[in-house]
C-alpha cells in the first residue's frame, strides 16, 4: 500500500469485461525514494471504486486486497485500486510539493 495523489484519469474503449464500468486513475506515489527492497513504479493506474479526483490524495492498496475493494470475491483483472481518500497527514519532514490543492491537502 503506499500514499499518493491522483493526477489523471484513463479511459479504455476496450477492456476486459470485468474492468467494464470501472473507473481507472492515475496516481503518483508521493515518495518515489529508490529502496532497494521495495521498488515502487509510479505513475500507477489503479481502479477506484470510491469516487477520488484529480488533486486528492489516496491510499493504494496492491494484488489481492485491490481486487477485494472493487467488490465480490475479488476476481478481477486488476492490480492496483484506491482504498482510501485522505483527508490530512502528517509525516515529518515532508517536502512541501507533496502537498496539493484539493480535498486533503490542508495541513
Amino acid at each position: 500500500m503506499f500514499l499518493g495523489r491522483v493526477i489523471g484519469e484513463v479511459w479504455a474503449t476496450r477492456a476486459m469485461p470485468d474492468l467494464e464500468g470501472k473507473r481507472l486513475l492515475v496516481i503518483e506515489a508521493l515518495d518515489q525514494r529508490d529502496e532497494p527492497s521495495a521498488p515502487m513504479v509510479t505513475p500507477v493506474v489503479a481502479a477506484d471504486p470510491i469516487g477520488a479526483g484529480v488533486g486528492e490524495h489516496v491510499l493504494v492498496a496492491f494484488g489481492k486486497a485491490a481486487r477485494v475493494a472493487c467488490g465480490g470475491d475479488g476476481d478481477y483483472a486488476l492490480e492496483a485500486a484506491v482504498v482510501g481518500i485522505v483527508d490530512d497527514f502528517q509525516i515529518p519532514d515532508a517536502p512541501d510539493h507533496w502537498r496539493a490543492a484539493g480535498r486533503g491537502a490542508s495541513c
